[in-house]
């Protein structure tokens, strides 16, 4: 048999966001930039889709899979009013083949994990998580579920989903990041092996079980993928997840253009954006020896046929009628079918008890605030929004110790940009800030306060190390620094200042200070080694992120104008 055919669907880094998000497009048209909001994907979108491609594999004799890259946990009040039950039950419902565990899956340890285990119909992968050392007794054990496949000691490889295909066989293995305990928070007994060797491992095993068509299912990131195709000969595809990538040209629409099913080594590598925004859909043809002959897919928006058009140069019926012609004749736009089933279990079963919350106004955001984890040529401070996470930390901390000098966030702490308009706690709890996390302040030496600045933006940027991705990327209040990526390790924070008495002040190596973050910056995570070397640590149990945040948010003058940047680049990388 020479076609060996498959369509594929794919999703990662859907947070339970199960309703449709609001997206933003920027158009050119006729000289004007036009702004385009609207509202893509969510699950009952997700299962029309699904399901009308799964009817079209089956008229063209291809087999099909669905697969999630990872991390459906946190980010919505729907995970914080039901912690993973409801992120069960509508997987379910969309019938995945397999998911590989992400990060935010255990961001509170291992028993979440096994209360979601218990409720899925569906395995979830997991090739280099080490349990063998893990306690038998303790509640919230995972060793041997029957639903996940985890790494097996004694051969280094991971337990590999194995699935009829055509006249073959085809081998999905489940890699996560290797630095979970960086940047999550498994149980003390619970270790990660390295991704790329297990991966090897496991097959170099499948083809001398003479199996060939071998897919990853990774949660490692974009970077992380290209180095595994690299490294590791033999892969039939990588579907990824982590780092929230948009493959596809999105360029017309003033999005990303990063090539749809970028090939590394032979080997393919699919991602499909965030926040069950967008869906991946490919049809792919392998040779008899499980090599990608061709490829054709794309990443698909499922947007509102209705969408709000703003321009600074006003908007005419003409601007809407091209608007409207650039999203019908764009190859990555789908519009707003949707399942039923689907759509009325999140209507009845679980919207009720969010509408209360939504209720609930804080302030209102006189502009747009954009966040975004890294700065850019059109932000060159970075996220417009964290540096006012960071205010707050600072502002309701040093209400309680006058003594706190300074606040330090990390990016991937604040989740979404801010839309103009009212701010409801919804907004906050279920989208800005989703951690519950207690904020914790120390007192540490200037030294350690350059080496974690340091350490988190070399991580973020990639430079000189592997990170875990951006999310590590420091936001502050009360600090203000230059990071020049050119200089050698050690050296790169060339200035560091702290705010004192409304003067900066530089910040002297062996001086004490007194900072706040969340818990889990505080506890070292993503490159914030450093701040374990605190002279002392003081959690503020009754201060969590989110609550300094909502304390502060309705004060007057919040948002009115923008804060001062706080990092000056020279460059992210030598």
């Amino acid at each position: 048999m020479s076609n060996y055919s498959l369509m594929l669907a794919h999703i990662n880094d859907t947070h339970s966001n199960f309703e449709p998000s609001r997206v933003q497009f920027s158009l050119n048209e006729g000289g004007k930039t036009l702004q385009l909001q609207s509202r893509s994907g969510g699950y009952a979108r997700l299962g029309f889709q699904i399901a009308r491609a799964r009817k079209s594999a089956e008229a063209k004799g291809s087999e099909f899979l669905f697969l999630h890259g990872g991390d459906s946990f946190q980010g919505t009040l729907y995970f914080r009013e039901f912690q993973g039950a409801a992120n069960a039950h509508l997987l379910n419902l969309l019938k995945p083949d397999a998911m590989v565990l992400g990060n935010h899956e255990i961001d509170a340890g291992n028993s979440p994990v096994q209360a979601f285990l218990n409720r899925v119909d569906f395995p979830v992968l997991a090739g280099n998580m080490d349990l063998s050392q893990e306690d038998s007794h303790k509640p919230g054990k995972l060793r041997d579920h029957p639903m996940l496949f985890d790494y097996q000691e004694q051969s280094q490889t991971a337990k590999v989903l194995l699935k009829p295909f055509h006249d073959r066989t085809l081998a999905i293995i489940g890699i996560t990041l290797d630095q979970m305990k960086l940047i999550a928070r498994p149980d003390a007994d619970t270790h990660f092996a390295n991704a790329i060797v297990t991966t090897a491992n496991t097959v170099r095993q499948l083809k001398a079980d003479g199996i060939d068509h071998i897919i990853v299912l990774s949660h490692l990131g974009l970077d992380q993928d290209r180095t595994l195709a690299a490294e590791v000969d033999g892969i039939s595809l990588i579907v990824g997840g982590h780092t929230h990538t948009l493959q596809g040209d999105f360029s017309t629409l003033g999005l990303s253009h990063i090539p749809y099913g970028e090939t590394v080594n032979h080997t393919p590598i699919v991602h499909a954006g965030k926040y069950a925004e967008t869906l991946g859909l490919a049809e792919i043809r392998f040779d008899a020896q499980g090599k990608a002959v061709s490829l054709e897919g794309n990443n698909f928006f499922m947007l509102d046929t209705q969408f709000k058009l703003s321009s600074d140069a006003g908007v005419t019926r003409a601007d809407h009628d091209a608007a409207t012609a650039r999203l019908r004749a764009h190859p990555g736009i789908l519009w707003d079918d949707e399942s039923a089933t689907l759509a009325r279990t999140i209507a009845e079963e679980y919207r009720p008890a969010l509408d209360a919350l939504e209720n609930q106004v804080l302030a209102f955001i006189p502009r747009e605030l954009v966040h975004t984890r890294l700065p850019s040529k059109n932000l060159p401070h970075g996220s417009e929004i964290a540096p006012w996470v960071s205010y707050s930390m600072y502002h309701q901390a040093k209400e309680l110790d006058a003594r706190v000098d300074f606040a330090l966030h990390n990016a991937g702490g604040v989740r979404q940009s801010l839309n103009q308009g009212e701010l409801t706690l919804a907004d906050v709890v279920g989208g800005l800030l989703p951690f519950d996390l207690p904020l914790v302040k120390y007192e540490i030496q200037g030294l350690y306060l350059y080496q974690a600045l340091e350490s988190a933006i070399d991580g973020a940027t990639n430079n000189g190390v592997t990170g875990t991705g951006a999310g590590s990327f420091p936001y502050t209040y009360g600090l203000r620094f230059h990071y020049d990526g050119t200089r050698v390790q050690g050296q790169r924070i060339t200035r560091l200042e702290i705010l004192r008495e409304q003067e900066w002040h530089s910040v002297c190596h062996d001086s004490h200070y007194v900072g706040v973050s969340s818990a889990y910056t505080a506890a070292g995570k993503e490159g914030y080694q450093a701040l374990l070397s605190s002279r002392w640590q003081d959690p503020l149990e009754s201060l969590t992120l989110p609550g300094a945040f909502i304390s502060f948010v309705g004060k007057a003058g919040l948002f009115d104008e923008p804060l001062a940047p706080h990092v000056y680049y020279t460059s992210h990388r030598r």
